[in-house]
């Protein structure tokens, strides 16, 4: 019997007529992807920048921290932050690990997914 492989995730796929020997098969980003790629960008941002409203009420693991700040210093950054801007302010709530590497190491600028949000997102994120 012959297996498929499953889309990549974000992604759909578009199968050709059914019953044809062989379908075309297209993939497609799904609409929710595409109204995100909307929205994101890549940006170099000052850690400082960055209002973390959760780093006050949740910790980090510290060996995490100390295994990424020698990675970072080694390689470099490999995996953006994904931020939030609502009304032009900064919100970070995931790579909180990342971020305090940066700071322990006393970098500048941490490379950000800025995504556009809405207050309602923002608050969502806050309960």
């Amino acid at each position: 019997a012959a297996t498929s492989t499953p889309p990549p995730p974000g992604k759909v796929l578009k199968v050709g007529t059914p019953g044809s020997p062989a379908p075309a098969m297209e993939i497609l980003p799904s609409p929710h992807v595409v109204a995100l790629e909307a929205r994101r960008s890549f940006q170099t941002l000052r850690v400082d920048a960055i209002t973390r409203p959760l780093g006050k009420t949740r910790s980090n693991d510290q060996a995490k921290v100390a295994w990424l700040m020698e990675s970072i210093a080694d390689v470099g950054l490999q995996e953006p932050i994904d931020v939030l801007e609502v009304d032009g302010k900064i919100y970070g709530f995931s790579g909180c690990h990342r971020y305090e590497a940066h700071v322990k190491l006393g970098m500048e600028t941490i490379k950000c997914r800025v995504i556009k949000a809405t207050k309602e997102t923002l608050r969502a994120h806050l309960r």
